[in-house]
C-alpha cells in the first residue's frame, strides 16, 4: 500500500485542526470567562448590525453553535482513523472515501474560521484579544489563519485525489 504525499500533509493538518475544535470545546461549551468576553464583544457589535435580538443571540448561544460545528468538523476530519481500525478489525467492509472526508472537513473547518478571522479583523474584538489584563498576543487570531488556509488547502488537494480515484 502506497501512502500518498496528499494523506501525509492531510493528517498532520487534522490533527492540527481538531486538537484546537476539540481542546477549546470546553470553554465553549462552559461559558468560560474568555469564552463569554469573546462573543460578548462580538454580540455586542452585532447589535448595531442586526438589532438587540439577533446580538443578544450570539452573545448567548454563538459559542454552543460554533463549539457544535467546531465537534462535527472533527469528527468528520477523525472519521477515517476510526472507519480504518474498523475495517481492520473485520467490523465493517467498506468506509467511505477519506479524500472525499478531508475535502468536507477541510471546507468546513476553513469555513469556521473565515468567520473568526473576519471578527477579529473587523470588530472591537481585535486581533490581539484583550481580557481581564491579558493579552492573547494574537495566538487565537493566527490559529484562526491556520486553520482557514490549512484546511482550504487540505480541501483542494483532497478534492483533486478523490476525483482522479
Amino acid at each position: 500500500m502506497k501512502i500518498s504525499k496528499t494523506s501525509v500533509f492531510s493528517w498532520v493538518i487534522v490533527i492540527w485542526i481538531s486538537k484546537v475544535f476539540l481542546f477549546s470545546l470546553p470553554y465553549k461549551f462552559t461559558l468560560h470567562p474568555d469564552t463569554q468576553h469573546i462573543f460578548g464583544v462580538i454580540g455586542e457589535w452585532l447589535k448595531g448590525i442586526v438589532g438587540e435580538t439577533g446580538g443578544a443571540l450570539f452573545t448567548n448561544y454563538g459559542s454552543y453553535v460554533v463549539g457544535g460545528v467546531e465537534l462535527i468538523t472533527a469528527i468528520i476530519l477523525l472519521a477515517p482513523a476510526l472507519f480504518f481500525i474498523f475495517k481492520k478489525l473485520g467490523v465493517i467492509n467498506n468506509s467511505p472515501n477519506i479524500y472525499l472526508m478531508h475535502t468536507i472537513g477541510g471546507a468546513l473547518a476553513s469555513m469556521v474560521m473565515s468567520g473568526a478571522v473576519f471578527f477579529h479583523l473587523f470588530t472591537p474584538l481585535g486581533i490581539e484579544v484583550i481580557h481581564e489584563g491579558k493579552n492573547d498576543g494574537g495566538s487565537l487570531f493566527f490559529a484562526a489563519v491556520s486553520i482557514l488556509v490549512l484546511g482550504a488547502m487540505m480541501a483542494f488537494f483532497n478534492l483533486i485525489k478523490f476525483k482522479k480515484d
